[in-house]
């Protein structure tokens, strides 16, 4: 592996918080992740009973090969459960992130109770910084190279590393420049990325830790699974864990799943062995 500098990073450590995902769309790669209006109620009080600490709303596939839709579209998707949370006043127990970057479903949202901006374009629209800022809402920064459509299409890089970090220090000095305060950033596995990018990234998240934000990680149920155990998505559960996992020893802060349940339990003892006092 080529050198890296890692002495500017900052030793600050965060609490792990677990983000659950519930999908607004009929098109997810994962399809028990999608929800109906008679069962997200209870099912993302679910999530909160299981651990999750945010739950992440979407309503567009990003998944390798999608195709974006209309504005009008997503919003017509996402008002009925925005309105949901908002009538039973879910947003009061729990963070509500939006996985979104386009600005009327931004500002529909965090009208409504939602705190995170989740922008797998890494805030590649002006407006998107514009109103989180405005809202005084976190930003979720994710690299991705090109777009859902043709990201997986031969990804390239110079060094997978330092490519991202240049592209991060960019976004954060335009995130600062329209006042957002609260930042984190997310290496974006999966998103334009091979599985020897993929891993390159997870093994040294904590090259990114100089930039003194937290650390999103979201491999659940990924083809990068499949890439090195051939698995279907329903069987990819043991080889999230092991990514996640692996992802909090080495700085990731805040995990993006599926499964909140079998992610909280094995978190709790992933932590309970690390902070285990050695006597031989």
């Amino acid at each position: 592996m080529k050198g890296y500098d890692l002495s500017l990073n900052n030793s600050k450590t965060y609490k792990t918080k677990i983000m659950g995902v519930v999908n607004a769309n009929e098109d997810s790669f994962y399809q028990k992740s999608s929800f109906n209006t008679f069962n997200v109620v209870d099912r993302i009080q679910n999530m909160i009973n299981d651990g999750a600490e945010i739950i992440d709303i979407g309503a567009v596939s990003s998944r390798p090969g999608s195709l974006p839709i209309e504005q009008k579209e997503e919003l017509k998707r996402i008002q009925p459960l925005c309105d949901l949370i908002y009538k039973e006043k879910l947003h009061e127990k729990v963070l509500f992130s939006i996985d979104s970057y386009a600005p009327d479903v931004l500002r529909y949202t965090l009208d409504r109770g939602f705190k995170i901006v989740n922008d797998i374009t890494g805030l590649s629209n002006d407006d998107v910084a514009k109103i989180t800022a405005q809202y005084n809402a976190q930003i979720v920064i994710m690299h991705m190279q090109k777009t859902p459509k043709n990201m997986q299409d031969s990804p390239k890089y110079n060094d997978v590393l330092r490519d991202i970090d240049e592209f991060f220090t960019e976004q954060i000095q335009k995130a600062k420049y329209f006042g957002i305060k609260d930042i984190v950033l997310d290496v974006g596995i999966g998103f334009g990325k091979t599985t020897e990018h993929n891993l390159t990234l997870l093994n040294n998240l904590d090259y990114y830790k100089k930039f003194s934000c937290e650390l999103l990680v979201g491999a659940s149920r990924k083809s990068l699974i499949n890439n090195i155990v051939p698995s279907l998505v329903e069987d990819r559960l043991p080889g999230t864990l092991a990514i996640h996992l692996e992802s909090i020893k080495n700085g990731a802060s805040v995990i993006r799943c599926h499964d909140v349940k079998e992610h909280y339990q094995a978190i709790k003892i992933q932590e309970a062995i690390l902070t285990q006092k050695r006597y031989f």
